[in-house]
């Protein structure tokens, strides 16, 4: 992208599993006309199958999904003004990869807590992952630092509306060149 077309922005929804991040990113883009992608739309096979039988991906088997991502979201970012992507980003070293080669890449870290987050894991139907995994998704998790300033923390606690709303309000300021 030249610096003499409209700077485009990519948005990040991370966080565990059953932190919403895929329900929140869908709200967004309904409100802003962003395009979309579910990052574990992306995941090989075998990562489905090793998640599906209750097996923690490692970083091995992560490093070739977060390739495909930062492609995509390179790919997404040429031809959309904004852009929405669902990845749990766990650990400083996935986001580090993601944002390899993108100044306009954020992230939004759906916070909560194990016990909010495990209720609605028993509460999902027909998904891969098993709720009997967020100990190791927590365990994983990386809180981004102060020092990761293209992270804006969104607490998940509010209805879901507000938190689509918190969270739109959010991208706004960041495009606008504010602080959300």
């Amino acid at each position: 992208m030249s610096d003499t077309q409209t700077q485009n922005y990519t948005f990040v929804f991370m966080g565990v599993s059953g932190s919403g991040k895929s329900v929140v990113a869908n709200g967004v883009a309904q409100q802003t006309d962003a395009a979309f992608l579910d990052g574990d739309f992306l995941h090989p096979r075998a990562n489905i199958q090793k998640m599906a039988s209750g097996q923690a991906l490692n970083d091995e088997d992560r490093l070739p999904w977060l390739a495909a991502l930062n492609d995509a979201i390179f790919a997404m970012q040429r031809t959309n003004a904004i852009s929405l992507v669902v990845c749990s980003a766990l650990k400083k070293s996935y986001r580090d990869k993601l944002r390899e080669g993108n100044k306009n890449l954020y992230f939004i870290y759906l916070k909560g807590d194990a016990a909010l987050i495990e209720s609605r894991l028993k509460a999902r139907k027909g998904h891969f992952f098993k709720p009997e995994m967020l100990v190791t998704q927590f365990q994983t998790l990386q809180e981004p630092t102060s020092e990761e300033q293209d992270v804006y923390v969104v607490d998940i606690r509010p209805s879901l509306d507000e938190v689509i709303e918190n969270t739109r309000t959010a991208i706004q300021k960041i495009i606008s060149g504010g602080n959300p």
